[in-house]
């Protein structure tokens, strides 16, 4: 009877994460392939070819941010980000959430590689 929990347990362990993670992609592909819903009716992939492409979706995402790179980092680009940035600075609520997110997005993706090199440890709860 033990040898049949360890083999079931084992083939448990093999099995799951491949399972999770085919989900997880499954899941994340379908979620931009759900952006094709903002191009016009016309032009949507199901209407123009008569069926569904799986992975469509993470294309032409992946094509909005190499055009939106493209912009942006030329001199046009950067001063219109300035603009927007300075726009988004004077809304109180989105000031907070726009500040936070591009400093994690700065932090994890910076050129300098000078992030995440050392390991910090917070007392936690502090003495006293």
């Amino acid at each position: 009877m033990g040898h049949l929990r360890r083999y079931l347990i084992a083939g448990l362990l093999v099995w799951l994460p491949i399972i999770v993670t085919i989900l997880v992609i499954k899941f994340l592909i379908d979620l931009v392939d759900r952006s094709l819903l903002l191009l016009p009716e016309s032009v949507q992939p199901e209407v123009l070819f008569g069926f569904r492409i799986p992975g469509l979706g993470l294309v032409l995402s992946g094509v909005v941010l190499f055009v939106t790179g493209m912009i942006v980092t030329n001199l046009m680009g950067s001063s219109m980000v300035r603009l927007w940035e300075g726009l988004l600075a004077r809304i109180p609520v989105v000031r907070a959430i726009y500040s936070a997110t591009k400093q994690l997005t700065e932090t994890l993706f910076s050129g300098s590689g000078k992030s995440f090199r050392k390991v910090g440890m917070v007392r936690f709860p502090p003495p006293g």
